[in-house]
């Protein structure tokens, strides 16, 4: 008998192919569990859908555990798994840019993330390391809905010169002749808690089991794209995204694995919690410094591996 357990993703995007490997692998399966996916296209609506209760799991950035923390104390979010470690978007310019400079941005319209959400604080954080100044350097529109931007970018009125964009937008911009990938967001970056999955503590304290379950097929996930090349997991994956052909998801997959995108294991280290904290004091959208204890159980990623 198969336990029904409802994930609620951030975005459906190659970014997460471990996960994606663990579903067609039938890995979630033999750990006893009936996987339901539900992609909630932002981390405020996957927090609020685990909050509410909608999903059992919630897969998107930490920092919207810090936000609930400081927000909802009675029953507030816990991250157990830790799947990427580099930031998955890149930077598209709107015409093609020979040896690219981030002093390139100055002056510029950049379509950007949610104020507050991953994509738009490493992107402000990666500005900051170069000496740019966010808010005076140049223009970030923060208007935009998760996933809408590069149907805003090829808009015919839009003023963007460039736009950050995750896979396969990214690609297809490339392929469609709209947009040029000229950086990685992730190599820029160096190694952030980028995404991650969360539970309600009372849901953590009550189906510890499922919890487990959940961690063990990740991890087997995580262990094949480690042993496997881009080329054989693509085609794994790839039943994931039928509207892509098998060649760009190839192509993704490479660009991400040799970016070090995947953690060998699934362990949020605190040296990585106190990384996202300083990212989001930065972006001053810290609430106040939370105790890593209070928001971090690694005991499901620590068995998964033994």
């Amino acid at each position: 008998t198969l336990t029904p357990v409802t994930l609620n993703e951030v975005a459906h995007s190659i970014f997460y192919a471990p996960q994606y490997v663990a579903i067609e692998n039938g890995y979630f399966e033999e750990e006893g569990i009936d996987l339901t996916l539900v992609t909630g296209f932002g981390a405020d609506k996957v927090a609020t859908a685990v909050v509410s209760g909608d999903a059992d799991i919630g897969f998107m950035g930490s920092e919207s555990s810090i936000y609930i923390y400081h927000q909802n104390p009675d029953d507030y979010l816990v991250n157990f798994a830790q799947l990427t470690q580099r930031a998955g978007n890149f930077l598209v310019s709107r015409k093609p840019v020979e040896n690219f400079q981030w002093d390139d941005l100055k002056g510029s319209y950049v379509l950007g993330g949610r104020a507050g959400g991953m994509p738009e604080m490493v992107f402000e954080f990666i500005l900051k390391k170069h000496n740019i100044d966010p808010t005076t350097d140049l223009t970030i529109d923060q208007s935009i809905d998760f996933g809408s931007t590069a149907a805003a970018f090829t808009g015919s009125s839009s003023p963007a010169d460039f736009t950050v964009e995750f896979e396969p937008a990214a690609t297809t911009l490339e392929q469609e002749g709209a947009g040029y990938v000229i950086a990685s967001l992730g190599e820029a970056s160096g190694y952030v808690p980028y995404t991650v999955y969360s539970v309600k503590q009372s849901y953590l304290t009550e189906h510890p089991d499922i919890l487990q379950a959940f961690t063990n097929a990740l991890q087997k996930g995580m262990d094949y794209v480690q042993t496997h090349t881009p080329e054989e997991i693509a085609k794994v994956i790839q039943p994931q995204f039928k509207e892509t052909d098998l060649d760009t998801i190839t192509a993704i997959v490479t660009r991400y694995y040799e970016q070090d995108t995947w953690k060998e294991d699934l362990i949020f280290e605190q040296d990585s919690f106190d990384l996202l904290q300083n990212i989001l004091e930065e972006a001053g959208e810290l609430p106040a410094w939370t105790p890593y204890e209070d928001l971090v159980n690694t005991e499901f990623a620590v068995q998964a591996v033994r």
